[in-house]
């Protein structure tokens, strides 16, 4: 196949489908091609275009409509505009609110690069919110410190309002196309293009307005597609939040790391699901139970309600359960603003009091919001150095990196978050590991290089997995097949959890898998076929539910976000290692393995942090 330069399409093959019919595929040849088009997809889109590589960003969804446009709270660095800060404090905060699982190279490097990365944004265009003296303004987070834990709360979430990350999508998308980036919008990305040395060579993506095929050809494929939120009954994901490119990389015979670490937000409005900020704790919020109690007190007395996520979250759910909890049916929790200035709440929280008003009915300024702890975002995913190249265990090696196929974001696990991810630290994630895997593929790509034809077949499974759904005729619709993946994982692998209750959670979310085979499509088209999108979409959600439960089965430890009533304890001598799962999409089994903790640093300039036990 001959190059196609800048990007452009030739029209080139015909894939066979299982029932004669045909597709023809249309190829593409970039430098490098991103698939998704939030936070980190977009900051790596823009750093390799302004290099001057071709470069392409696939995404199924406006550029703008990606999930991080729903981030509220801030972005971490220690720039220290509000009091004392250095980025040695924001390592510890983040290497203990990881519960000692994270790798300390990939957190030195993303705390180090940090205040350069808000900087940046701010010569951006990012309108970040200001103190009187003109700086940016920066709020207290859940498990932020200063002087190693030992001082008062450090004020380091560098804020836009309560809408951070829309303020960073919009920025980062009109920079995108100020370097001539190109945009394949509404294009449902399907599977990696393969070789048979184990090399990713690009990825199909149907077109979802005209039902048309595409083949990108890359140098580099960069996966930025998100988390699974959406494997769960209630969560603060979009619908959109499936993790396809997790699932690409399951079906390419990668693995998953660290899949069991589920983060719940503390504060997901009861019955919506929608997010309420930490921020909104860090402005001076607070929850009580139906005692009116200020419960955080009991739990956390030094960081209170600005404990870890994983802390609140199973404090609120402690209190629930031992019937402390308010409403009707005692399940879910209030927040207090409403002994805040309301000129307060109005430049600061102007999007939460919107939420509360809407999907709860409440009067953020008068009366407390009901809330409940919410599936919010996944510590793990596809296994990365911080340059963001994906790794694989290969002939004993657990880092061997895989040539080609990089990932950046929720999808990816670096792993700076670890067992647990503290706030405000997912949008400096996207930032600078976004611009790493850009700085790494100019270092390793040369712009417009000849690239080798791609193999006859390549992009024939990816077809043939398409043809089979879109031709579906089972006896169970998407949607029932979907309610029960979310019922088993809500219900099973949630904030508290026994080896009874995974084990029961084992069984049932394999047989739903098992099930899928009956699974019903009921539109045979291409053109904007949203029962044959969300099939597809729930067959990359059921591999990673069923990755997900059975490593929390495994692991029998109490760990971050993973808390086993079983297993109480912390036990960094058997457990503190990444979990890696391999699944096996036809014979329906998951493979476990690990990986060691990168127990070491980048620089002498601080010492490995050594695990001790949590006191907040």
């Amino acid at each position: 196949m001959a190059d196609t330069p800048n990007g452009k399409a030739q029209p080139h093959r015909v894939a066979p489908a299982a029932n004669g019919a045909a597709y023809t595929f249309t190829d593409h040849t970039f430098d490098v091609v991103v698939v998704g088009a939030g936070g980190a997809g977009l900051r790596a889109t823009l750093g390799a275009a302004q290099a001057g590589l071709r470069t392409a960003c696939i995404t199924k969804v406006f550029p703008t409509r990606s999930h991080t446009v729903a981030a509220q709270g801030g972005v971490a660095a220690s720039l220290g505009n509000m009091g004392p800060d250095n980025w040695r404090w924001h390592m510890f905060d983040t290497v203990k609110g990881s519960d000692w699982l994270g790798d300390q190279d990939a957190i030195e490097y993303l705390v180090r690069n940090a205040p350069a990365a808000v900087y940046e944004l701010e010569h951006f265009g990012v309108p970040f919110s200001r103190t009187q003296d003109g700086k940016i303004y920066q709020r207290p987070f859940g498990g932020m410190t200063t002087d190693f834990g030992e001082g008062p709360p450090a004020q380091r979430t560098c804020a836009a309002a309560d809408r951070t990350g829309h303020a960073i999508l919009h920025t980062l998308y009109g920079q995108s196309l100020r370097y001539a980036s190109e945009f394949f919008i509404e294009y449902f990305a399907i599977d990696l293009i393969m070789d048979s040395d184990g090399v990713c060579r690009g990825v199909v993506a149907l077109c979802l307005d005209d039902g048309t095929l595409h083949r990108f050809r890359a140098q580099k494929t960069i996966l930025a597609t998100g988390g699974y939120g959406r494997a769960y009954f209630s969560a603060t994901s979009a619908h959109t939040c499936t993790g396809d490119g997790n699932a690409m990389v399951l079906r390419a015979g990668l693995p998953l790391q660290d899949m069991e670490f589920v983060q719940f937000h503390p504060t997901g409005i009861y019955g919506a699901g929608c997010l309420i900020t930490e921020g909104a704790r860090g402005e001076g919020g607070y929850l009580t139970n139906s005692e009116g109690e200020r419960f955080m007190e009991r739990y956390a007395p030094s960081a209170k309600d600005l404990a870890s996520r994983d802390v609140v979250s199973r404090s609120m759910t402690m209190e629930i359960r031992e019937g402390r909890g308010v409403g009707k049916g005692k399940d879910h929790i209030f927040l207090h603003l409403d002994h805040l200035d309301p000129k307060i709440l109005h430049e600061r929280l102007p999007g939460i009091s919107e939420s509360a008003r809407i999907f709860a009915g409440v009067d953020v300024t008068k009366e407390p919001i009901p809330v409940l702890p919410t599936v919010h975002y996944n510590m793990g995913g596809i296994p990365t150095n911080y340059h963001g190249e994906v790794l694989t265990l290969r002939n004993g090696n657990p880092d061997t990196v895989v040539q080609g196929l990089m990932a950046v974001g929720e999808a990816a696990c670096v792993s700076v978050h670890g067992a647990n991810r503290l706030g405000s630290n997912s949008l400096i994630d996207l930032v600078v590991f976004g611009r790493a895997a850009a700085l790494r593929c100019v270092e390793t790509v040369e712009a417009g290089a000849s690239q080798a034809p791609l193999p006859a077949d390549a992009g024939d499974l990816a077809v043939s997995r398409l043809d089979r759904f879109r031709n579906a005729k089972g006896g169970t619709p998407t949607a029932q097949l979907r309610l029960a993946m979310q019922k088993t994982m809500q219900n099973n692998c949630a904030v508290f959890r026994t080896g009874e209750v995974l084990e029961e959670g084992h069984h049932k979310i394999h047989e739903v898998w098992a099930n899928s085979e009956d699974v019903q499509v009921t539109d045979r088209s291409l053109i904007w076929n949203t029962d044959l999108v969300e099939t597809l979409e729930y067959d990359n959600l059921i591999c990673q539910a069923v990755v997900t439960m059975d490593s929390a089965l495994a692991r029998q430890e109490s760990r971050g976000a993973h808390a086993r009533e079983d297993f109480p304890d912390r036990d960094d001598q058997n457990w503190m290692k990444h979990t890696l799962a391999f699944a096996d999409m036809a014979g329906k089994t998951v493979q476990l393995a690990d990986r060691p903790v990168h127990t070491y640093t980048l620089s002498n300039e601080i010492e490995y942090i050594k695990p001790k036990k949590r006191v907040y």
